[in-house]
Formats: C-alpha cells, sequence, structure tokens
C-alpha cells in the first residue's frame, strides 16, 4: 500500500466516524466542531485528488463562513 492510499483510508475513516458523531451528539456545539472535523477530513480528501482550489473553498466557505454563522446561532 502506498502513502497516498493510506492517506485515503484515514481521511474516509476520520471523515464517517465525524459525520456518524455530528448525526448523534446531543450537545450542538459538539456536533459543531465534529462538522468541523468532517469538513476539514473532505478537504483533505480534496487534497488528495490534486484539488487545491476546492479544498480551499470548501475550508473557508463552509468552516469559516457557514460553521461561525451556526455557533453563533447557537449561542443566541
Amino acid at each position: 500500500m502506498d502513502f497516498k492510499t493510506a492517506l485515503f483510508y484515514i481521511f474516509s475513516a476520520i471523515l464517517v466516524i465525524a459525520a456518524l458523531r455530528v448525526v448523534t451528539a446531543r450537545n450542538p456545539v459538539h456536533a459543531v466542531l465534529f462538522l468541523v472535523r468532517a469538513l476539514f477530513n473532505a478537504s483533505g480528501l480534496w487534497l488528495l485528488l490534486q484539488a487545491e482550489f476546492l479544498a480551499g473553498a470548501l475550508i473557508v466557505v463552509d468552516v469559516g463562513a457557514v460553521m461561525v454563522l451556526f455557533l453563533f446561532v447557537v449561542m443566541m
């Protein structure tokens, strides 16, 4: 198994576990943090596909804007 394949399996496993924790978390703040972890791992998968712009856009748009907005609404 080469290095890229190992990274793919690691990112995929963490992504699936984080996505399951988003759905099963009782605390909404913990759900948001697990969603951020899932989005970072999805960005890592985009980087493995050599799509750097999509990985950066995923981080900036989803993690940077949507998660901050969601946390703001939850804290209200």
